[in-house]
């Protein structure tokens, strides 16, 4: 692929090459069972420490009925729990299991595994293109 392409074609190109990279590296997890949208909320938990339905809906786009029973899946796998909001007791937040921080440790290891062993067979010179194509990749998703 060369740098002429319109910015029609580079938007295709670029959809195309995200959408296949996306989902190849969802492949790479611990647990099979969950969907990429379980998978996706318990990082989010993850990273975020907690969160109530409300929340969760708003991050993953979807109406809190569909969150509840993605958040039932994850409880009954035994990756979340429930408890009282500490600031307000009456609010339930969702929060990781140590299982759950476990499992989400490992589908990420496996992940950067995966993608550091194709890295490693690119010229250094491609990996340089890649460097600044991320930083460009990360601004357009932030727009």
């Amino acid at each position: 692929m060369n740098g002429r392409l319109s910015t029609h074609d580079l938007s295709t190109a670029l959809r195309i090459a995200v959408a296949r990279l996306s989902r190849r590296l969802r492949a790479e997890k611990e647990d099979h069972e969950l969907s990429d949208s379980q998978t996706a909320i318990l990082a989010y938990l993850v990273r975020e420490g907690s969160g109530t339905i409300g929340r969760l809906s708003e991050y993953e786009r979807v109406t809190p009925p569909s969150m509840n029973r993605t958040v039932n899946r994850l409880e009954e796998a035994g990756y979340v729990e429930r408890t009282a909001d500490q600031a307000d007791g009456r609010k339930v937040v969702v929060v990781p299991t140590e299982r759950g921080v476990e499992l989400v440790a490992e589908t990420r290891r496996r992940r950067d595994a995966w993608l550091h062993q194709r890295l490693r067979t690119l010229s250094p010179e491609q990996r340089a293109i890649l460097a600044q194509a991320a930083d460009i990749i990360r601004e357009l998703a932030e727009s």
